[in-house]
């Protein structure tokens, strides 16, 4: 039904993957709505698929937006329990969905945007900064877009209200490129409870992709679960990327 979810506005689009049931939980459409894909696509951002931006890079469909959004609800979502949500975007490029994941996390959350070619990394924090609400979450430090190498996660000097032990960890984690393997790295700092969402090569070398959700439980014992296959750019540093 993805395909049926393009609109002619940001409200039809994502009224139309409410409506296919790709999105269905009110504040992930609530978020949306405040994300003007315009700001972050080159051209049709309100058609319901991929598009090219530089340097090897792509922003994905709104839908498979909408669907890592609904796997990291529980742990990237501001909640009485997780009132300040650490969130990791690996592979920020546009920085559409890193801007989504900030106002899912709340006020008092903070999501870090991870690039390894400059120019994508300033791309996302320039998109961000079109609207108002997205420039003051740059400017206030609620959203910072970073340079380094995803596939080893990102650790911060500058800590914000976490908690002893839990330095340099993070509630949820999303990467935007297909891995080759599950980089231990990564969950290795997600907190417990925490959820990592990633793309990964099959493991049977016929060169599909699919998509798992890596959840870290409270007693730290690692769950894994394989959700759909998928066809995303490759998850590689920055000078076999940029060729």
């Amino acid at each position: 039904m993805a395909w049926r979810s393009s609109g002619s506005s940001n409200k039809e689009l994502v009224e139309n993957m409410q409506r296919n049931e790709l999105i269905t939980d009110h504040r992930i459409v609530n978020v949306l709505l405040q994300v003007d894909r315009a700001h972050y696509a080159p051209r049709e951002p309100y058609s319901d698929s991929p598009q090219t931006l530089s340097h090897g890079a792509t922003i994905f469909a709104p839908h498979m937006h909408a669907m890592a959004l609904m796997h990291l609800l529980p742990y990237a979502s501001a909640t009485d329990i997780r009132p300040a949500p650490r969130v990791l975007d690996i592979g920020s490029g546009s920085g559409y969905l890193t801007h989504a994941l900030a106002l899912l996390a709340g006020d008092k959350g903070r999501v870090v945007g991870v690039e390894h070619v400059e120019a994508l990394r300033a791309l996302g924090e320039t998109n961000m900064c079109k609207s108002t609400e997205g420039q003051e979450m740059v400017n206030n430090g609620r959203v910072v877009f970073v340079k380094g190498d995803g596939r080893r996660g990102w650790k911060e000097e500058d800590i914000r209200d976490v908690g002893v032990g839990e330095e340099n960890k993070w509630d949820a984690i999303h990467v935007g490129a297909c891995a080759e393997k599950l980089h231990e790295e990564l969950v290795e700092q997600l907190r417990a409870p925490g959820r990592l969402f990633i793309p990964i090569d099959d493991s049977d070398g016929s060169g599909s992709q699919s998509v798992w959700t890596i959840t870290k439980n409270a007693d730290g014992s690692i769950t894994s679960k394989r959700l759909f296959g998928v066809r995303y750019v490759k998850l590689t540093d920055a000078k076999t990327q940029i060729g």
